[in-house]
C-alpha cells in the first residue's frame, strides 16, 4: 500500500495538509478501484468510531489501549494521504503516557476536525 514517511515538527499539526492528493490514486493503482473504494468505506467507518472510542476511555486507566488505538488510526490515515489526521494520531500515540484530561480532550477535538476536513475533501470516483 502507499506509504507517506514524515515527522511533523512541534506546533505544525494545524499547518500539515489535510491530505495528499495522489495517495488515494496510488491505492487504486495497487489494488484497483473496487478494492480501494471498499478499503475507504472501512476505514471512515473504523475511524469514526475509533474517535468516539477515545471519547469513552478514561485516559488514566486506558492508556494503553489509546496508543494503540492512535498508532492504529494513524498507519490508516497515512494510507489513505490524510496527513494532518495521521500527525494528530502520531503526536497521540506519541504523548498518551504524559497527557493530562485536558490536554487528551484537546487533541481529540483536534483529530474531530481533521476527520471532519478528511471527509469533505475525500475523492469521488
Amino acid at each position: 500500500m502507499f506509504e507517506a514517511t514524515y515527522a511533523p515538527a512541534p506546533g505544525a499539526l494545524e499547518t500539515e495538509p489535510l491530505r495528499e492528493p495522489g495517495a488515494f490514486g496510488a491505492l487504486v493503482h495497487e489494488i484497483g478501484e473496487d478494492g480501494a473504494r471498499e478499503v475507504r468505506a472501512v476505514f471512515w467507518s473504523e475511524t469514526s468510531a475509533r474517535l468516539k472510542l477515545f471519547r469513552t476511555l478514561d485516559l488514566g486507566l486506558h492508556r494503553a489501549r489509546i496508543g494503540r488505538e492512535s498508532h492504529s488510526l494513524k498507519s490508516v490515515a497515512k494510507t489513505f494521504g490524510y496527513l494532518r489526521l495521521a500527525a494528530l494520531a502520531l503526536r497521540l500515540e506519541r504523548t498518551v503516557d504524559a497527557l493530562g484530561e485536558r490536554e487528551f480532550s484537546d487533541l481529540v477535538e483536534r483529530m474531530d476536525a481533521a476527520y471532519a476536513a478528511a471527509r469533505e475533501q475525500d475523492p469521488k470516483l
